[in-house]
């Protein structure tokens, strides 16, 4: 068989077409050379290569890339202005996006693309252009594809090679064959890009850089194995090597993935419980892997009739989500506000009313806690019919009033995923989320994750700090207030105003921003000044934290993160940066990238990133200033620190524990100060104990918490009935 057995369309619109299946596969299939000149050069843009290339690939063809560097504005001025050279500068920005990969899948694709460079299948050239010693960006799209018989596939239009151009963006191609009366302009293609390839096209230079090319072998290479067997992606069908199943367009686990005993029992007890309930799974042990695979079985059980509806926080969530997603088989609907697919509503609308129809068997929507809860969703969601399963990430927030209300009944099939399911003194919120979903099908803690290796062990050290004369002052004051404004209900369970809610926010934020914390980071860092990979974790913490949104960072949090950034930037000159939700998704991307290298970046200074599910698995020292005593908070914030990475044996762990007065200073205290004070010690202590308890150091926290017990006059099983005492 050769390309002119292959039945092609003059045309391909992406969102009429599939352009993968109908062309992209079999034309590469009997394909032996591929040669593309495309937009911009980033390791995504690798990713969306590899998406074309498997039957290429088995015949041992190769690839020949010409892509323009991402410049950024400093860039062109730099090199236009003569301020520094041309390609110093842009091979600065093409190791600049050369991403960490979100993800197994994201790995896989870069390990099969950086060993098809490491043989010499794929080349990659950077192309710009110069005109008047003025520097221009390239933006060629044209591609070529040939067979043994030296016959030619050319195409041209607006698509480029991702994922989004075949399936969510408009976008078209013109399809050209040498066989045809169109052999002209297939030759005029192919004597254009190799001008270009060879760089005597005018205007345009066209250059190789090696670095480039070694740095994306150390990065992403895992295997020295070309093989594809295990790297296509569910949306390219495939008949050969026992890969029939790549054809589906349902959920499906990728050859690569292999489920350990834990989640194949998970997802046993939730297909006993009528597949619904709650994964109560530590961060880092997979719950988002162990959800898609229970997906699979799912949608294999319901005769691969099945909508997927997936939530998740926030929207950098959605995007870690949707990596995963894909990988699993499924295209989904990105639903919110800044989603790159700009036509979600109608497509969600279309896909409902088609599934409710019987015309369209399956589809999936991944979407965030804010979306999935405006009127204009829940009216699509809500007429939903027939074999439909919810899938909620961190789904404690769905205990909260104003979410608990978008949990639709309509929905046979539920799972909730969270590592704190059980919502630190909302009783009445816990109760709605068991209501719902059902009862935990596992529980898999930190300590279980670390004894059997899929989280780092840890050393930990309670840094002991004490509030002010002016901060004792504030916190008695407002305590009295909260006091004031709470009432017990019938059970005798206290209730709070809306004030006394805002209060304990104002007290909660009192504390953690305790002055002596930065005296004492201070003194901490100067032992860690010139090492790096380290976390100081700053920010308050609030009562109800599902209320928060991504954006600017309240004053009192971005004034302690100013704060801590001189002090380690400025007074010990060190190598740091912020990460915050102000950070858009590529900052933070470059950001960890640097971080986890540990040469440009030693240290960053964050706000909230643990709580909001950012995986930065290269941390080795952390310094948590904001000391919560909400389980929820400090579970997540430990398991984060705790991520597998390479050359990483194990984590330390520095919590700043706040008391509301000196433990020396204790005896000499008015007494009914002392216990209007003493339940923030109780808390304390209960992190403590929790934190020592799994720590590879677990003793040598006993002397101090035995100390703080005795001075506060504790007792040794005391535990405080309410957090708003």
């Amino acid at each position: 068989m050769s390309l002119k057995d292959i039945s092609l369309k003059t045309e391909y619109r992406s969102l009429l077409d599939n352009v993968i299946s109908e062309f992209y596969v079999p034309v590469l299939k009997q394909s032996v050379l591929y040669k593309r000149a495309v937009g911009f050069f980033s390791s995504s843009a690798l990713i969306d290569l590899a998406s074309g290339i498997s039957g290429l690939v088995e015949n041992g063809g190769k690839i020949q890339l010409i892509a323009s560097p991402r410049l950024s504005t400093e860039d062109v001025a730099a090199i236009n202005d003569g301020l520094r050279r041309r390609d110093e500068v842009i091979e600065e920005a093409l190791l600049r996006e050369l991403l960490t990969p979100i993800g197994k899948f994201e790995e896989a694709r870069l390990n099969l693309l950086s060993n098809l460079i490491a043989a010499g299948r794929l080349e990659i050239k950077i192309a710009f252009l110069e005109t008047d010693n003025v520097i221009g960006m390239f933006h060629e799209k044209v591609g070529l594809m040939y067979d043994e018989e030296d016959n030619i596939v050319a195409f041209t239009g607006s698509m480029n090679e991702s994922s989004n151009a075949f399936s969510v963006n408009y976008e078209a191609i013109d399809v050209y064959a040498s066989w045809t009366q169109d052999e002209e302009r297939v030759l005029n293609k192919q004597a254009a890009f190799n001008a270009m390839w060879n760089d005597y096209e005018p205007s345009i230079h066209v250059v190789s850089f090696p670095k480039v090319e070694a740095e994306i072998i150390g990065r992403y290479r895992i295997t020295d194995t070309v093989d594809t067997n295990i790297y296509v992606p569910k949306d390219m069908p495939d008949n050969s090597n026992n890969r029939d199943k790549a054809i589906s367009v349902g959920p499906s686990i990728p050859d690569y993935v292999t489920m350990r005993p834990y989640q194949l029992e998970a997802i046993k007890a939730w297909t006993d419980s009528g597949y619904r309930g709650i994964f109560d799974m530590a961060t880092g042990t997979g719950k988002t892997y162990t959800a898609l695979a229970a997906l699979a079985h799912l949608y294999e059980q319901m005769d691969e009739n099945l909508a997927v509806i997936i939530i998740c926080p926030y929207q950098h969530l959605v995007e870690q989500w949707k990596e995963d997603i894909l990988a699993f088989g499924m295209k989904p609907i990105v639903c919110y506000s800044a989603s790159s697919q700009r036509n979600w509503r109608n497509r969600l609308k279309t896909a409902v009313t088609s599934f409710n129809l019987g015309v369209q068997k399956h589809f999936s929507m991944v979407t965030t806690n804010a979306t999935f809860a405006l009127d204009y969703v829940q009216e699509i969601i809500c007429k939903l019919n027939g074999n439909a399963v919810l899938v909620v990430d961190e789904a404690h927030n769905f205990g909260a009033e104003h979410l608990s209300a978008a949990l639709l009944p309509n929905f046979p099939y539920r799972l909730a995923l969270s590592a704190t399911i059980d919502r630190h003194g909302d009783e009445e919120g816990t109760q709605k989320l068991y209501d719902y979903f059902g009862e935990k099908c596992i529980e898999y803690s930190l300590k279980d994750a670390i004894d059997n290796d899929m989280l780092t062990p840890y050393y930990y050290h309670p840094i002991v700090v004490s509030l002010n004369e002016d901060e004792l002052e504030n916190y008695l004051e407002l305590t009295t207030k909260i006091s004031r404004n709470v009432h017990k209900d019938k059970k005798g369970k206290l209730q709070l105003n809306d004030y006394a809610k805002i209060l304990l926010i104002k007290r909660a934020r009192l504390v953690a921003g305790a002055a002596e914390k930065l005296t004492k980071l201070r003194e901490l860092m100067e032992d860690y000044r010139d090492d790096n990979q380290i976390l100081v974790y700053c920010g308050a913490t609030t009562m109800h934290d599902v209320d928060y949104r991504e954006g600017k960072p309240p004053i009192d949090e971005a004034r302690q993160i100013d704060i801590v950034s001189d002090i380690l930037g400025n007074e010990l000159g060190m190598r740091v940066t912020k990460f915050t939700s102000e950070e858009n998704a590529e900052e933070r991307e470059r950001i960890k990238t640097d971080f986890s290298e540990g040469t440009h970046l030693q240290a960053l200074v964050a706000i909230r990133c643990l709580d909001e599910g950012v995986n930065i698995p290269s941390i080795r020292t952390a310094f948590i200033m904001a000391s919560s005593t909400n389980p929820k908070e400090y579970i997540q914030r430990r398991g984060r620190v705790l991520r597998k990475f390479p050359g990483k044996r194990y984590a330390t762990i520095f919590d700043f524990i706040t008391l509301p007065i000196p433990i020396d200073e204790v005896d000499g205290h008015n007494p009914e100060i002392i216990s209007s004070t003493k339940a923030l010690a109780i808390r304390e202590i209960a992190r403590m104990k929790d934190f020592a308890s799994i720590a590879e150091n677990p003793f040598d926290s006993d002397s101090l918490i035995s100390t703080i017990q005795s001075v506060y006059d504790i007792e040794t099983s005391s535990k405080e009935d309410d957090e708003y005492v």
